[in-house]
């Protein structure tokens, strides 16, 4: 039988060796994404330093006379580890081609994502957002800065550009599909908010048609059922099906059940099956 001292002591060396584990944790190496790299450069444009996530085909280095599409993901402090996982199962699949990830987010341990992107993605100034309104400037980085920087260092096809954005980042998707719709050759559109500004984009979109019959590029806009946005994006869709644009490829879907962050597993892959269904 177990004496009061034994028991005490073994409580004893239990709390010991507790206090030993607790202040000498073990050290272990960190998950890092296979392929995968991050560039950092200033963007001119806006003033601000800039995180580039890059993600290069498996094959990239042996087949050193390919080029690839490049998808330019637009919060990619979120997305591109979702995208490397999606475009890996549609390449293993055979729905879509395998092609470099750009993921494209900001510099800093703490950086104010929210802030940053109210910014940089919305394409005018409204009085709920501080300091909004920039993409212009954000635009004009894409175009003139990182896309020559990708197009210049790696085997990136400049016919095959995709531009993918969710929220604000839909927004900055729609805004460059009808400022300059010949940089991307394809849009995946995530839940747009298209209600910011008075609904903006509704009158981009409208005085884009006055002087416009022909849109070519390919659009991917969809929606959560269940989520805010999804009235006043389905009402945007039936606009665009309207104009019947000449070389508009347009797919739209609603993501039955989903809101506004859950939808973006099946939109995305929906959305590269659609653009590089041909």
């Amino acid at each position: 039988m177990r004496t009061a001292f034994a028991s005490a002591l073994l409580s004893a060396c239990t709390v010991l060796t507790g206090l030993a584990f607790a202040q000498q944790p073990q050290s272990f190496p960190k998950v890092t994404i296979a392929g995968s790299a991050i560039r950092t450069m200033k963007a001119a444009a806006t003033g601000r330093q800039m995180d580039i996530y890059l993600h290069l085909p498996a094959g990239y280095d042996r087949e050193n006379t390919r080029t690839y599409p490049a998808l330019y993901i637009l919060d990619g402090q979120w997305d591109f580890k979702l995208m490397d996982s999606v475009l890996g199962g549609l390449v293993y699949d055979k729905f879509a081609p395998e092609m470099i990830l750009v993921g494209i987010t900001y510099t800093g341990e703490n950086p104010d994502y929210n802030g940053l992107r109210a910014m940089d993605l919305t394409p005018v100034a409204d009085a709920h957002e501080k300091g909004s309104g920039n993409a212009p400037n954000f635009l004009k980085f894409l175009k003139t800065e990182l896309i020559p920087f990708i197009e210049s260092n790696y085997r990136a096809d400049p016919k095959r550009r995709v531009l993918q954005g969710s929220s604000y980042g839909g927004l900055f998707t729609l805004y460059t599909l009808f400022s300059d719709p010949g940089v991307f050759s394809a849009y995946i559109c995530a839940s747009p908010a298209v209600t910011f500004a008075d609904r903006y984009a509704f009158r981009q979109e409208a005085d884009f048609a006055k002087y416009h019959k022909e849109l070519p590029a390919k659009l991917y806009l969809a929606v959560g059922g269940a989520e805010g946005l999804s009235g006043p994006v389905q009402e945007l869709m039936q606009v665009l099906r309207s104009r019947n644009y000449k070389g508009l490829k347009l797919e739209t879907r609603v993501i039955e059940g989903e809101r506004h962050a859950g939808n973006k597993p099946e939109l995305y892959n929906r959305g590269l099956r659609f653009v590089f269904a041909d």
